[in-house]
């Protein structure tokens, strides 16, 4: 008999549109064929712009009657006739003026504004003999290569033309589309589970944050339970820049608006700026950024080559204006705190410092559970400032702390900032998603704009090369990337209550106390459930409530000084004394473990 193989059942891999060409020619296609059957089914309905995205495709209608859910289902109906049909996509180039003569034959008014901006040679994109659209491509060669049971229109949302709150406002259908059906499965269970671990929920059902309209958009209120979390992330954050050889600065939240214009952000920022305060004939604004408050804190005095590399951080909250459309939970807020670092160093300290800071973020974001990191690299663009010889030197500084430190990455020539390159850190989360995360930016203009010097060792004046450096970004921002990334499911040493007391009758309500009572003047956070409930009950509650560990206490262990311990990660640990749970839980919280480890 040949012999049995257990076959491995390897993940599907879903490629993001721009990693793939072939799946860009689909998506695109996609979008014209669902266009294509719109206009079909609506005849009514203006087409504007209809690109692919990372997953999928959307377009953008403006259609007298709003889609329903049950449109959505013609709509797609119609889109698999489409694909049956088999229809060619032929590129076709025409004059200005011819494309003009079909777009106003068509009654396109949107058409005819994207026409304007154009350049020649125009494009356009026929489908069959009837539909066609002015478009760049690439496209597939004919319908019959899309795969009618591997798509699926996903909702529909109000969009403005050109992004514009005073101009039209549109309907937005956003779809999906794959190579296989199987794709489309494992994308749409993995959406599922995308909105399983939404933090926003999380957050409402753990009683970690809100956001109050009546206070106004974008504000987060940190709840006792969540602001007991943010303590910890910030004291684990400080003491590790302490380690670091950083020391802490803190700074006010508004300026004078003349340090705005000296930095340049009134210039180049101006609109994610809140507007100015008049205050005894001066004008403040709120801090977009801390940036320039660390550089006046170099410039209170002259400092010296010996000084440096100076290093400071700060946990500075900042204020930028965010449209109301594009606040989502703690991701886009107008309110957050940065975890901001400068670091002011010579040239030739630029490599070490850089190693420096990767092994700070690396560690870090491990302590959190990320560990699978997308590094780019970005190089200086055409239009920017500094002498070629010191962008070398810093471009090279940031290729060598990256090859010292081990860590791959891509290079996005040009695409750096006008004032210095730039490393910027993605991290991966539990269901595969990427999140930009830590950044650090060489910058060579705030010095010159501040004219910020040291003195050399021969005595002359220099200046500093300038590091900004996050590496949550933004706090907020993090707080809610976690979540996400545990579901909720927070590790032992940050979770807002750790062990959970469950007596089961009254006779044990003081042996609970007074074992809360050691627990909470060694650091572990616990609480008792003095409802009265059923056992089962209080499991499920505290089960629903996420909490790590729960601790049954009946005449039995009472009697022994014990405890019956659940654990959600762990499972049922059985009954363990007083004295062990103590000494494993100031363990945990002292090596920030996810789990408990008993000795024996």
């Amino acid at each position: 008999m040949p012999e049995s193989t257990t076959e491995v059942q390897v993940p599907l891999t879903l490629p993001k549109t721009s990693e793939d060409p072939e799946l860009l020619k689909i998506r695109h296609s996609m979008s014209h064929v669902m266009a294509m059957a719109v206009q079909q089914l609506f005849p009514a309905a203006k087409v504007t712009i209809g690109p692919w995205t990372e997953t999928g495709f959307y377009y953008d209608f403006d259609n007298p009657v709003p889609f329903s859910e049950a449109d959505l289902k013609a709509i797609k109906k119609e889109m698999g006739k489409i694909i049956a049909r088999r229809l060619p996509l032929q590129r076709l180039e025409v004059t200005r003026s011819e494309a003009e003569a079909k777009i106003i034959a068509n009654n396109e008014p949107y058409k005819l504004e994207i026409l304007a901006g154009l350049k020649e040679p125009i494009t356009l994109y026929t489908l069959g003999d009837t539909w066609w659209d002015l478009c760049a491509g690439p496209h597939v060669a004919h319908t019959g290569e899309l795969n009618a049971k591997a798509f699926e229109l996903e909702s529909v949302a109000g969009a403005y033309w050109r992004g514009d709150e005073t101009k039209a406002q549109l309907q937005r259908i956003y779809g999906t589309a794959w190579r296989t059906p199987e794709q489309l499965t494992e994308y749409q269970r993995r959406k599922q589970e995308a909105l399983r671990r939404d933090h926003r929920r999380i957050g409402k059902d753990l009683e970690l944050f809100s956001i109050e309209d009546e206070a106004g958009a974008g504000l987060v209120f940190w709840h006792p339970r969540g602001a007991r979390m943010r303590l910890l992330i910030e004291d684990f954050w400080r003491g590790a820049h302490f380690d670091a050889g950083y020391e802490l600065l803190y700074t006010p939240h508004v300026a004078d608006i003349s340090l705005w214009k000296t930095s340049g952000h009134l210039d180049f920022y101006a609109e994610s700026m809140f507007g100015p305060m008049q205050v005894d004939e001066r004008e403040y604004q709120l801090k977009p950024m801390n940036c320039p408050f660390h550089v006046l804190t170099y410039a209170s005095k002259l400092r010296s080559y010996k000084e440096l590399p100076i290093r400071w951080a700060e946990l500075g909250t900042v204020y930028r204006y965010e449209r109301p459309g594009v606040m989502h939970g703690l991701m886009r807020v107008r309110g957050f705190t940065q975890d901001d670092a400068h670091v002011f160093c010579l040239l030739n300290q630029i490599g070490d410092e850089i190693l420096k800071i990767l092994n700070l973020t690396e560690e870090i974001l491990s302590t959190f559970d990320f560990t699978n990191y997308e590094i780019n690299l970005s190089t200086r663009p055409e239009k920017s400032i500094g002498d070629d010889a010191v962008w070398d030197l810093a471009t090279n500084g940031l290729i060598e702390a990256l090859n010292r430190k081990g860590w791959s990455y891509k290079v996005d020539e040009g695409g750096g900032a006008f004032y210095g390159p730039k490393i910027d850190l993605k991290i991966e989360d539990a269901i595969g998603r990427m999140w930009q995360c830590s950044t650090i930016q060489l910058d060579f203009n705030l010095p010159e704009r501040f004219d910020l010097e040291y003195v050399a060792a021969d005595g002359s004046r220099q200046r500093p090369i300038m590091i900004h450096r996050a590496i949550f970004g933004s706090l907020e921002r993090f707080f809610g990337i976690m979540t996400e990334n545990y579901a909720g499911d927070f590790p032992f040493w940050l979770a807002p209550e750790q062990i959970r007391l469950l007596p089961v009758t009254d006779e044990v309500i003081g042996y609970a106390e007074a074992i809360q009572a050691e627990f909470q003047k060694a650091g572990i956070r616990s609480t008792i459930d003095r409802s009265g409930e059923r056992l089962g009950k209080l499991i499920r509650n505290g089960e629903q409530q996420k909490i790590p560990v729960l601790a049954v206490i009946g005449i039995q262990e009472a009697e022994q000084q014990s405890l019956s311990l659940r654990s959600r990660r762990q499972g049922d640990l059985g009954i363990v004394s007083k004295t062990n749970l103590l000494a494993a839980a100031q363990e945990a919280n002292h090596k920030r473990n996810s789990n408990l480890t008993f000795t024996a």
